[in-house]
């Protein structure tokens, strides 16, 4: 028995990398799958291919589990809705949503072109809000129906919206408008009894490869824990997605290695009231002492 048995789930971006790694963990779970991948290059370019979905989907179902595949652009509106269609023409429902899918198209801004905004706004922003939109239609319509629903949502961000990845504009804006996405959807549906999560991986995938320039991400010899690999962070996207999680919502998590993480959503650090209108010179001579107010430091 795995806590997702009788759960359905769709997860983007599942051909390769942490979405695959995450596919199998739900379908080890006990979940039956969409695995969508619309099969082209890590930065998006090249032409789509059906393989990376299809492989999965025999992965899964020769272990016994149950799959389909999707080949859907997440950017695509009606494509999205597909993918709940689907779901639901083969496995009667849906109850889990894991939005995986990510491009790379890096360039400091000063050289980012339109096209590469565009693109990588459209696969992790709007590609994220596509597929949470209709599951979430999805969901209150079952629910003004008079049916029982325990709806997850889990979202993929990255630590470049935390700390403001320098290259990385697009990329880094689209993570950080997911996180909030997260947040805003937790609030909306927590009467339907929806949750909303986000996780935030450090792992060795096609994109972190790519882009490593430190060998953060380097393959470890065998005997030694790896903790880039993929498969560290899949088990707290199927807790998460199981009804043990079901009072957990809004929130980001993080797995590097071993380390389990839970990031704070924006706060107020430090204030000064004088309770009445400041003037321009009383800030200068005070606004400093809020902190330090030079480039913010990175602690993970």
């Amino acid at each position: 028995m795995g806590i997702l048995d009788g759960k359905v789930a769709i997860v983007t971006g599942a051909g390769a990398g942490l979405g695959r790694s995450h596919a199998l963990a739900l379908a080890e779970e006990g979940a039956k799958l969409v695995i969508n991948d619309l099969g082209t290059e890590w930065d998006g370019s090249g032409n789509a291919s059906a393989g990376p979905a299809d492989n999965v989907v025999k992965e899964i179902n020769d272990a016994g589990g149950e799959a389909i595949a999707n080949y859907a652009s997440v950017a695509d509106f009606q494509g999205a809705k597909q993918m709940i269609d689907d779901a639901v023409a083969k496995f009667g429902k849906v109850d889990i949503v894991v939005n995986n899918a990510g491009i790379l198209r890096d360039k400091m801004t000063f050289n980012m072109s339109e096209e590469e905004w565009d693109l990588v706004i459209a696969v992790h922003l709007k590609g994220t809000f596509n597929i949470g939109k209709w599951a979430i239609t999805y969901w209150r319509d079952q629910a003004k129906a008079g049916k029982p629903i325990n709806g997850r949502i889990i979202n993929t961000i990255s630590h470049a919206a935390i700390i403001g990845s320098p290259g990385q504009p697009n990329y880094s804006a689209a993570k950080g408008g997911i996180a909030v996405l997260t947040a805003v959807w937790a609030r909306e549906m927590e009467k339907y009894g929806i949750t909303s999560n986000a996780v935030c991986p450090m792992a060795r995938t096609r994109m972190t490869v790519q882009t490593d320039k430190h060998g953060l991400f380097a393959e470890v010899p065998e005997d030694q824990f790896d903790g880039m690999a993929p498969e560290n962070i899949s088990p707290l996207v199927a807790y998460l997605a199981s009804d043990r999680a079901q009072d957990i919502t809004g929130h980001i998590f993080s797995i590097r290695g071993g380390n389990l993480e839970l990031f704070t959503s924006w706060q107020v650090a430090s204030k000064i009231d004088i309770e009445r209108k400041w003037t321009v010179g009383e800030l200068h001579e005070q606004i400093r002492t809020l902190g330090d107010l030079g480039m913010p430091g990175i602690v993970f």
